[in-house]
């Protein structure tokens, strides 16, 4: 049997804190020994947002990374740490390449997206910004319960609840992020992706603008 590329006893010993709401974070969730062959194989993406996976290409070790993340043993993982049942949800991904000066602002997940999980693909992080705060209100970025460092391998999950607030300040420049969601029906994942889908055609019409007009 194929070891998976993450490290799901580090996610089942992780204790959940519980409030403000409940959430956790793992450092080196994604195995050392994987990194290396999932970030080669991380689909390009050159424009800031979130783009779903079927519009983008990839190789074989990031597939089996999403394979993974979204495999019976995670959720099953997911469901004994949150008391939730996920059965006949289903998922959604999305990746992240580049940040724009405009992201991070603060704000809390659809109530169609039950659980919240983000991956960090990202070598060391030294900038000072661009960390994920989360939040005790909707007004103030410094009124922090915890600051996620967007290292390599770093996952934080949380449920998504009224005041599960988040956000970060501003940074520009590459930031790889996977986000993955339960979400309550099959007609969110659709309405997503194909929000998604007009989103990434007008963010990739826009940089094709940019370069003819330089």
């Amino acid at each position: 049997m194929t070891a998976l590329p993450i490290d799901i006893e580090a996610f089942a010993a992780t204790p959940l804190v519980r409030e403000p709401f409940a959430y956790l974070m793992v450092p080196n969730f994604v195995r050392g020994d994987a990194m290396a062959a999932i970030n080669a194989d991380y689909p390009l993406v050159t424009h800031p947002g979130s783009f779903p996976l079927p519009t983008l290409q990839y190789g074989p070790a990031f597939r089996a990374f999403i394979d993974a993340i979204q495999g019976p043993e995670f959720t099953h993982a997911v469901e004994e740490k949150f008391g939730i049942s996920l059965e006949g949800r289903p998922t959604m991904v999305t990746a992240r390449g580049v940040s724009a000066a405009r992201d991070g602002q603060i704000h809390t997940d659809s109530r169609t997206k039950l659980i919240t999980v983000l991956i960090y693909m990202n070598n060391e992080w030294e900038a000072k910004t661009g960390r994920l705060r989360l939040l005790r209100g909707p007004d103030d970025l410094e009124d922090m319960i915890a600051e996620v460092p967007p290292d390599e391998g770093t996952l934080l999950i949380f449920k998504n609840e009224p005041n599960a607030w988040h956000g970060f300040h501003a940074f520009e420049g590459p930031r790889r992020v996977i986000q993955l969601n339960w979400v309550t029906d099959m007609g969110v994942v659709k309405r997503e992706q194909a929000r998604h889908r007009v989103s990434a055609f007008f963010k990739r019409l826009r940089g094709k603008s940019v370069q003819e007009a330089m």
